[in-house]
């Protein structure tokens, strides 16, 4: 049997009198690799913000393995990750300790204090680095001395630090060449690796370019806050991408 894992019914969300999302409807499962396609506006951060649990929604409801989202703790939320477009790095901060702040959700406010001090072992924060092709020549530079697509894998290492069970990503593949791109996209998408290292089981990630749609087995189409078509990779057409682009 198929696990949903996180629920939509009927979310409506309204920012200054105009609704980003209206009346959707969504299931996400277990083992499920989703790509989430629109133009900018249709909705997608908005819709990641409310899974999350970023935003509240004005109308609806959140589940989180059956569970009000209101109602969960912090070590429950952190079953999430996610990947923002805008990075979210913390730039009075190195890239190691940006990525070891993936811990924080189920970590003690005394592991907080050590990671800003330096203390703590960046042993796993290392691991996760490698994992996705960053030297070691930067683990300890300032972000702010990291190129776009320095910066955009040191926000993946931190998401996958926190070795959630679903990761939800806002345009992950900003900023990185074609050949990282395929890499990157190929490690959040496979859960087997010679490295050990675990990737999250569920996945949704929204996307601007169908030449990245391999690898995935569900597609949502988003446009105007509202969910067009949800149907698997295989029955996707082009009239379907008419209706979004």
């Amino acid at each position: 049997m198929i696990n949903t894992l996180l629920e939509l019914k009927e979310v409506s969300y309204k920012n200054k009198n105009k609704f980003t999302l209206n009346k959707v409807n969504l299931q996400i499962k277990s083992g499920e690799k989703i790509a989430l396609l629109g133009k900018s506006g249709a909705g997608k951060t908005t819709l990641i913000s409310i899974l999350n649990g970023t935003l509240r929604p004005n109308e609806g409801s959140v589940k989180l393995l059956n569970n009000e989202f209101d109602k969960l703790n912090l070590s429950q939320k952190s079953k999430i990750s996610t990947i923002w477009q805008d990075l979210r790095l913390i730039e009075e901060l190195s890239a190691e300790q940006n990525v070891n702040c993936g811990l924080l959700g189920k970590q003690t406010f005394l592991f907080a204090f050590k990671n800003l001090l330096n203390i703590s072992s960046f042993n796993k924060a290392h691991q996760y680095m490698q994992f996705c092709n960053l030297k070691k020549s930067i683990f300890s530079k300032n972000i702010r001395k990291l190129s776009g697509g320095q910066k955009q894998r040191v926000a993946i290492a931190r998401s996958l630090t926190q070795e959630s069970d679903i990761l939800l990503a806002d345009e992950p593949f900003n900023n990185l060449d074609p050949k990282l791109t395929s890499n990157i996209k190929n490690l959040l998408l496979n859960t087997k690796n010679n490295n050990k290292i675990k990737v999250p089981n569920t996945t949704l990630i929204s996307l601007h370019r169908l030449d990245l749609l391999d690898g995935f087995n569900r597609i949502i189409g988003m446009k105007k806050g509202a969910i067009l078509f949800d149907l698997e990779k295989t029955k996707l057409k082009k009239f379907h991408l008419n209706k979004i682009y």
